[in-house]
């Protein structure tokens, strides 16, 4: 999934020479990302990076047994709803952080969705590990760096 910061501002470190430097605002999201994702038993994290105004991550929903041949209807419709559930929790504690630690309460961190892409098999999971992990190496080109796509006026 790929959750960008409000009007994709990039509050979150910078990259230098290919590699991201989280600032104190960084450091917050990742430490949230992590504790959001083991408030639920059936959620395991993957690769995570922090970037300047987004992050990237994935996380691997587990069925839970159930004993059963087939799934209960309720049990799928929770299972279902165990993304956005660790995405919210996760965006919620993270503002709440950064605005305690910038005094703006209240003050919006992330833009109102995220984007997410079930992963479908083991090439297409090793390809956006990949992706993930080498982001900060294309950052100076990527579509979510203001600075990428600025005119001389605006730098």
């Amino acid at each position: 999934m790929t959750i960008c910061a409000h009007n994709k501002e990039c509050v979150f470190g910078r990259v230098v020479d290919g590699q991201m430097h989280a600032n104190e605002f960084g450091q917050i999201v990742a430490s949230c990302w992590l504790d959001a994702c083991h408030h639920y038993p059936s959620a395991r994290p993957d690769i995570f990076i922090v970037m300047p105004n987004h992050v990237h991550g994935i996380i691997e929903i587990v069925a839970p047994p159930t004993g059963a041949i087939r799934e209960l209807p309720l049990r799928r419709l929770r299972r279902g709803m165990m993304l956005p559930m660790i995405v919210g929790r996760f965006k919620m504690n993270a503002a709440k952080r950064i605005n305690l630690v910038r005094n703006t309460p209240g003050r919006p961190v992330w833009q109102r969705n995220y984007f997410e892409r079930v992963v479908r098999d083991e090439i297409e999971l090793v390809k956006t590990r990949e992706y993930i992990a080498t982001n900060p190496l294309g950052w100076a080109l990527d579509r979510e760096n203001p600075e990428a796509h600025a005119t001389p006026k605006e730098l």
